[in-house]
């Protein structure tokens, strides 16, 4: 099978894409990819770190309101299709997997032009513009969330869930463990603000950092993100001498170990975080960003909540003090975690990379 994937921005959009190749290599390791993005994206670090080639066409999202540059926009729309017909008439795909963020726009819609099967795969409760532009030329479309079937024409349209969820239980917590140095006797509190950090997030733990060192028997991850890294390091050494027992890290490549050994996890309620943590019932302390469109991932993270699987804090709420709260009210209730940690994996799906494969495999005999 010959695949090309498409999709980017964030690691949101970027690590559901790498997680289908990974389910596809490991049913079919004679496949070959292609991926192509944006040289301005994530993608552009994070694909060739996966060994799959990379190319990129230029292209920007449309804004919600009229513009001058929406005009721009469509006219790097055109460009971009043609730029794309291209890469496939030269890569000659099966198949073309499109999983969010403008750049798989041009690519999947190219596709279709060209008679390829693609399936375009939805991660939030509710749809970004380019996923729903899509669905009209989309073979089939896959979502995350039930809720989400709504929106799309339900004749294409399958729940499949996220594909990280099946990526994180190949994870391995003893890996996971050594990675960071912590032994079996503690647990792990994962702080993570996403793939490009979180700034509401980080001045929480920076006020309450030197308050860690009171859980004895817990060990506290901090990932600040890239971007936020050398500012954060530099307002913790102002601090004096951190805790033994955090560790501060810019970025985890190896996500699934990590989770694999984690105990109680602080962040964002992107799509992917919420698939991994369901898959491995990782109970949770939620922040979602306001700062997404249609307030997408408060409504993901409300989901966790009704279950009990997870605390939501909205960031306006949001102290180093609620949080330290929100904290020991799991992690000093042993009987609290348990029933967390069920009610999150009654809301998993770690099948979801073989059943996109297996969706796949289906449009492709169809041609």
């Amino acid at each position: 099978m010959r695949v090309v994937l498409t999709g980017g921005g964030t690691g949101g959009h970027i690590y559901p894409a790498l997680a289908v190749a990974r389910e596809v290599s490991r049913q079919n390791p004679q496949a070959a990819f292609l991926y192509i993005g944006s040289k301005k994206g994530l993608e552009a670090d994070l694909v060739p770190r996966s060994n799959i080639p990379f190319q990129s066409v230029e292209i920007s999202g449309l804004k919600r309101k009229l513009s001058l540059d929406n005009l721009k926009t469509l006219w790097k729309f055109v460009r971009a299709v043609g730029d794309a017909k291209k890469m496939l008439r030269e890569f000659k795909p099966d198949v073309v997997i499109g999983t969010g963020g403008y750049v798989c726009g041009p690519v999947v819609y190219a596709a279709s032009r060209l008679g390829i099967p693609t399936l375009i795969h939805e991660q939030n409760v509710v749809p970004g513009l380019t996923n729903k532009f899509l669905s009209r030329s989309a073979t089939c479309v896959a979502v995350s969330f039930k809720e989400s079937l709504a929106y799309f024409p339900p004749s294409k349209t399958v729940l499949t869930g996220n594909p990280r969820a099946t990526e994180v239980m190949h994870g391995n917590a003893e890996a996971g463990r050594s990675f960071l140095g912590v032994d079996n006797s503690k647990k792990i509190v994962l702080i993570f603000g996403g793939s490009r950090g979180a700034r509401a997030i980080n001045e929480a733990v920076l006020s309450v950092v030197t308050q860690l060192d009171k859980y004895a028997d817990t060990h506290f991850v901090y990932v600040t993100g890239d971007v936020h890294f050398e500012t954060i390091s530099a307002q913790l050494h102002e601090r004096g001498t951190l805790p033994s027992n955090i560790s501060v890290l810019p970025f985890v490549h190896n996500m699934p170990d990590v989770l694999a050994a984690t105990h109680v996890l602080v962040g964002r309620a992107g799509a992917s975080t919420l698939a991994e943590i369901t898959a491995l019932g990782v109970p949770s302390i939620l922040i979602p960003s306001p700062y997404v469109t249609n307030n997408h991932q408060e409504k993901n993270a409300r989901g966790l909540e009704r279950v009990g699987a997870a605390h939501v804090i909205v960031e306006r709420e949001l102290t180093g003090e609620s949080l330290l709260l929100s904290l020991e009210n799991i992690l000093a209730n042993p009987a609290k975690w348990e029933e967390m940690k069920n009610s999150s994996l009654s809301m998993g799906m770690p099948q979801a990379a073989t059943e996109i494969v297996r969706q796949l495999d289906a449009i492709t005999r169809k041609k």
